[in-house]
């Protein structure tokens, strides 16, 4: 059995605890799939009052997290977990998608560095990390969010994590196409009906209607898809 070991640096660990205290996650962990480590950064302050930033050389607003605690941090983590990949959530990153989390989730050992304030010092990030991740086009207050999204993404992909590995083949972004509408009981909800195909016992034309309602979707919503795979 493989377990994915995820360390995570940041000011409020305490968020995590609810996020990663249920569902899928907790079960994961109590199945031993996953082993997720808190570290508090003030832990790894050398300032008498746990201080982890500082005002920015050169002027401008607010603070910029310190390069020490964050250097120690990650030296720490390294000691104990060599191979671990070390990846700072900012919205300067490359963007998450599916093949990245696939990508990351067949590593051992995954160490993620949320920023706070203005952004942190930029030695961290020349000489400190392995890559910067994004989770989209926008400015959050913190790393954190960005955190539990990757962990989540990653986690899923796991064997023994979801039990069925044909619920994830099977899920949006897979083939650079969005998933297929979905129905369930009753077949006709006043007057909304499910369409006849899904209830026709044919498994081959329903494979057909789902492969053509996904491609249907995607061109509607996501045409920037069909030309990704278009320019492949």
């Amino acid at each position: 059995m493989r377990i994915l070991r995820f360390d995570i640096v940041s000011i409020f660990p305490g968020m995590f605890e609810s996020p990663f205290g249920d569902s899928i996650i907790q079960r994961a962990r109590e199945e031993g799939l996953l082993d997720i480590r808190l570290h508090d950064l003030r832990d790894y302050s050398l300032n008498k009052h746990r201080k982890v930033d500082d005002s920015p050389f050169g002027g401008g607003v607010g603070m910029v997290m310190n390069v020490e605690p964050i250097a120690r941090a990650i030296t720490a983590i390294k000691e104990e977990v060599p191979e671990t990949r070390t990846i700072l959530l900012s919205p300067g990153g490359r963007p998450l998608d599916q093949k990245k989390a696939w990508e990351l989730s067949r590593l051992p050992s995954l160490t993620l560095i949320c920023g706070r304030y203005e952004g942190i010092d930029e030695r961290i990030r020349l000489h400190y990390v392995d890559e910067e991740i994004s989770i989209g086009d926008y400015v959050l207050t913190g790393g954190e969010l960005p955190a539990m999204v990757l962990v989540e993404a990653i986690s899923r992909l796991l064997p023994g994590v979801l039990g069925d590995p044909e619920s994830v083949v099977e899920e949006s972004f897979h083939d650079d196409l969005l998933e297929y509408p979905q129905y369930t009981r009753p077949r006709d909800y006043e007057g909304l009906k499910v369409p006849e195909i899904l209830v026709s016992g044919d498994p081959k034309k329903i494979r057909d209607w789902q492969k053509a309602e996904a491609l249907k979707k995607t061109a509607q919503v996501r045409p920037d898809l069909l030309e990704k795979n278009k320019r492949v």
